[in-house]
């Protein structure tokens, strides 16, 4: 009888990190746009699309780069849709690889033990 293989156990974390990446990327906009957000109410400035309003900070005007970050939430027109389409690519290519490497764990158990 050959030895029994070593287990192997499924690559979760691989997985877990490319998701955390693709919510990442598809949820940084909504993130630019809350952060400038709170950041403008916290000190009292006005923020809107329309236009650059000033957003004194310590000293340092901040208008412009919260402008920006709020702006740059119009980006989740694109990033959420990409990142919808990842995470089905991604739940797809789990379920393929989980299914064949269980079958692939079965296959390799020695013929006696087979149920």
């Amino acid at each position: 009888m050959p030895p029994p293989l070593p287990s192997r156990k499924f690559p979760w974390v691989i997985y877990l990190i490319i998701l955390g990446v693709i919510l990442a990327i598809a949820l940084a906009p909504v993130g630019s746009v809350i952060l400038s957000s709170w950041i403008a109410n916290a000190h009292g400035c006005q923020l809107d699309e329309g236009g650059t309003h000033p957003c004194v900070i310590g000293g340092t005007d901040y208008g412009t780069t919260l402008n920006t970050m709020f702006v740059l939430g119009w980006l989740m027109l694109l990033t959420l849709p990409v990142g919808a389409l990842g995470a089905l690519v991604w739940v797809v290519v789990l379920v393929i690889h989980r299914t064949r490497w269980r079958r692939q764990g079965r296959n390799t158990e020695p013929p006696e033990t087979r149920a």
